[in-house]
């Protein structure tokens, strides 16, 4: 009797224990698109310890408001146009205990202009495959991560038409000495989460010149807003 009155609390102990360390390390999914901490916890979630290095992957869909800036009067535009802007997301966290990811994918986007002079009514559509490599910081705020970026973009143009409308004509971007099919340049902006839902807006500045005259240096410019989901 007196063995059993020294185990049974050494039992209640240990199984309390045993409680108590379950409730705070259980492996819980963590929320989507969360990053860890030192001690294995996905930033600002419960502990798991799978997620020492969080990769995360999203899809995106929007609209550009493109431009076209020229020190050639042809190609210079005096208006915007919109466009798609589609594609997917792909990042990993670059350093342990810190919110900081370095992300990149694959996106189809429709830049270009308008102008409308002297010289007549013209549009110009450059559609290109984008690569962005961007470094993404994460701030929590309530239920809502704010996450501003930065870095930069390369793109291969795939497509386009170059339409006068005073002599009814169309014809290839890329033909006939207009433009280049590379672009690159910076990408700033700012995105918002939400559990699985995506909101963001960024600001493409074209750097590459893109047009064939080495003399008169033309660059793209756009406003995206796009929005999707984040895993």
């Amino acid at each position: 009797m007196m063995k059993l009155n020294r185990i049974l609390p050494l039992l209640a102990f240990i199984l309390s224990a045993t409680i108590a360390d379950a409730q705070v390390y259980a492996p819980v999914p963590p929320r989507r698109g969360s990053y860890s901490t030192p001690d294995g916890r996905p930033y600002g979630d419960t502990y798991h310890p799978s997620h020492l290095h969080n990769v995360y992957y999203g899809f995106r869909i929007g609209l550009s408001v493109a431009s076209i800036h020229s020190e050639s009067s042809l190609l210079d535009g005096n208006s915007a146009r919109t466009g798609l802007n589609a594609g997917f997301a792909i990042g990993t966290q670059l350093i342990q205990g810190t919110p900081l990811c370095f992300e990149s994918g694959l996106y189809y986007t429709e830049k270009g202009g308008k102008s409308n002079d002297g010289d007549g009514k013209f549009t110009y559509s450059l559609n290109y495959l984008e690569v962005p490599l961007l470094l993404r910081y994460k701030v929590r705020s309530g239920d809502i991560d704010i996450e501003p970026f930065l870095g930069g973009y390369l793109a291969c143009g795939v497509g386009g038409k170059i339409k006068n409308y005073n002599d009814r004509e169309a014809f290839s971007s890329y033909d006939d000495g207009y433009f280049r099919r590379f672009d690159g340049g910076i990408k700033v902006g700012v995105g918002f989460s939400f559990q699985m839902l995506y909101l963001g807006a960024s600001y493409d500045i074209g750097l590459a010149n893109v047009g064939q005259d080495d003399f008169d240096n033309t660059h793209t410019g756009a406003f995206v807003l796009n929005f999707g989901v984040t895993f």
